[in-house]
């Protein structure tokens, strides 16, 4: 989503969910006015999925919502580390590991993070109501680290066993300042057993609206499966192809980001000495990619970012629920491609499961 995801500012906001031509979010996303740092948790589809991920604002604008005092509970094995913020939604804020000491999460604002971004429902014009010019018309559009204006609230956060964390998230609605979606969102993090880089991330969304709302019926939408942000540091974009075999990506500054099919559904970006993040997203049709502004800087609360969000299609309805995992490994390219081998082989065939 854009900036608003207060990633107005100089943070890139998700990219807004495009549904039609004549909403393009790139555009909107670049106007003078709203000076959006939107690379955040929206992501760009490009062709009809076009504009999926947070609009991205100004990366010279001032930062668009205030940052909470961490409230940070981590997870860690020695080898990596990964942490969840009660203060912004239970999302992931922060991942680091041996080899790469710094946290390489993005938490510029709510539409940045590792986090949870549906999308379901007709686009509306709620301006009259508080709704942000730059995300109008919009889609119903449940947003784990909060809206346009504001950060969600958190209902449940601990730590289930020595190796499990868990947080109960009501999300709010990027198109508005402060409005709560009728939805509940779960997360559970762990380390997947005997791999010490790799964790296991499973997210649940469960909507809660009217059957009659004003967002309509069942739709099949373009879903992040998760919208990802990391430091603008992170700008070299990888394809892992198999058996130790990687593919470069070029993408220049977005949004638009560059949409492409990953043969093994695992993207990397990485940073000048080699090391690096991939996600694995088994369930993934398509994917976004691409830096947010220019530098390379590693400021986790900085402007610019890079973004990369698995995207599949789901017909999600008032009452449905979703669910979901993916895998986030870090190290170098070898490191990581050992380990994308042996998710491969345990989880290819796994999708996302819905129930209404």
């Amino acid at each position: 989503m854009p900036s608003p995801h207060p990633k107005l500012s100089h943070r890139p906001r998700r990219v807004r969910f495009q549904q039609t031509s004549n909403h393009p979010k790139a555009e909107k996303a670049g106007k003078a006015e709203l000076q959006p740092t939107e690379c955040n948790s929206v992501l760009r589809f490009i062709a009809p999925i076009l504009l999926l991920g947070f609009a991205i604002t100004n990366a010279n604008s001032k930062q668009p919502v205030d940052n909470p005092k961490e409230e940070l509970l981590t997870l860690g094995n020695g080898t990596a580390k990964i942490g969840i913020d009660r203060a912004k939604g239970a999302s992931i804020t922060h991942l680091s590991w041996a080899s790469y000491p710094k946290n390489a999460v993005n938490g510029y604002d709510p539409g940045r993070l590792i986090q949870q971004s549906y999308y379901a429902g007709r686009r509306l014009d709620r301006q009259s109501e508080g709704q942000h010019k730059a995300w109008s018309p919009w889609s119903w559009n449940p947003i784990q680290g909060g809206g346009v204006g504001s950060w969600a609230r958190v209902t449940e956060f601990k730590r289930l066993d020595e190796n499990t964390l868990y947080g109960e998230t009501v999300p709010k609605l990027w198109d508005m300042p402060d409005e709560e979606a009728e939805a509940l969102m779960h997360q559970w993090i762990r380390f997947e057993p005997a791999m010490p880089n790799t964790i296991a991330v499973t997210c649940e969304l469960i909507a809660r609206r009217q059957a009659d709302d004003r967002w309509g019926p069942a739709n099949r939408s373009p879903q992040e499966i998760p919208a990802t942000y990391f430091t603008r540091n992170f700008d070299t974009f990888k394809m892992y192809e198999g058996a130790g075999k990687w593919s470069e990506l070029s993408q220049k500054p977005g949004p638009p980001w560059g949409n492409t099919k990953a043969t093994r559904n695992a993207i990397a970006c990485f940073e000048k000495s080699g090391q690096g993040v991939a996600i694995f997203s088994p369930a993934a049709a398509t994917w976004n990619y691409g830096p947010h502004a220019g530098g390379k800087t590693d400021d986790p609360l900085g402007g610019p970012c890079v973004h990369i969000a698995p995207v599949a299609r789901v017909l999600l309805g008032p009452r449905s629920t979703v669910k979901y995992r993916y895998w986030l490994v870090t190290g170098t390219e070898s490191e990581i491609g050992r380990q994308l081998e042996k998710l491969w082989e345990k989880y290819k065939g796994e999708r996302i499961q819905l129930s209404e």
